[in-house]
């Protein structure tokens, strides 16, 4: 069962994919926020035969939601009427970073914060 993460941006989107088993999160794309990103996702939700989708969700310190994950709700919103998979949202607080400082600031940062948000999720189902 493949699962998909996507660390939400408002100019760049990161994916994940896990393994066909849905056990292993990698780093996949990231792809630019436009017109054109939902398309793309539910393509790529059929062509992997993707199960589950896994957003990051958005918050500040203090527990509050910050002003991108009204954005992230609205795409949420979108997604549900274009595939019919489950979404759940996993919180993402510092996942950029994180990943920034594993892979080094580059093209896949976004990705493998999208890798890394959908692994948090993937360990609390275990």
């Amino acid at each position: 069962m493949r699962k998909m993460g996507i660390d939400f941006g408002t100019k760049k989107v990161g994916i994940a994919l896990t393994d066909e088993a849905g056990q292993m999160a990698f780093p996949h794309a990231v792809v630019p926020n436009d017109t054109a990103l939902l398309g793309l996702v539910e393509q790529l939700i059929a062509e992997k035969e993707v199960a589950e989708v896994v957003i990051g969700h958005s918050k500040n310190l203090d527990g509050s939601d910050n002003p991108l994950q009204a954005a992230i709700e609205e795409f949420i919103g979108d997604m549900t009427l274009r595939v019919s998979v489950p979404i759940h949202l996993e919180p993402e607080q510092f996942t950029s970073a994180a990943a920034a400082r594993t892979t080094g600031k580059n093209e896949m940062t976004d990705a493998a914060a999208a890798a890394l948000i959908l692994e948090t999720y993937l360990q609390k189902q275990r």
